[in-house]
């Protein structure tokens, strides 16, 4: 399986993540919103068509990189992210 393209679209106040694969017109999607330097995530959605391929995760992947590039801090309101910051206790210092 190839990588998905992940795309950040920034309209300051919100905004989301963005993954394309090259044999689906569907798109997986990490929505946030932004007070000051704290992301607070909303929702993960993969459709099915998609799904199993490891989306979400990379989805989340990009979130944190940018965090971390940034100096953001995260708030994980979204299940699927919170998760992700339990499986991955080294993100620890991102949390708002």
């Amino acid at each position: 399986m190839n990588d998905p393209a992940i795309t950040l679209i920034d309209e300051g106040t919100h905004g989301e993540y963005v993954a394309r694969v090259a044999d689906s017109s569907a798109v997986g999607r990490l929505t946030w919103i932004r007070r000051g330097e704290v992301l607070t995530t909303e929702h993960t959605l993969v459709p099915p068509e998609i799904g199993g391929r490891g989306i979400a995760a990379k989805l989340v992947e990009a979130l944190v990189a940018d965090a971390q590039a940034q100096g953001w801090k995260i708030v994980p309101e979204c299940s699927y992210v919170a998760a992700a910051f339990r499986r991955h206790p080294e993100w620890a210092d991102l949390l708002a």
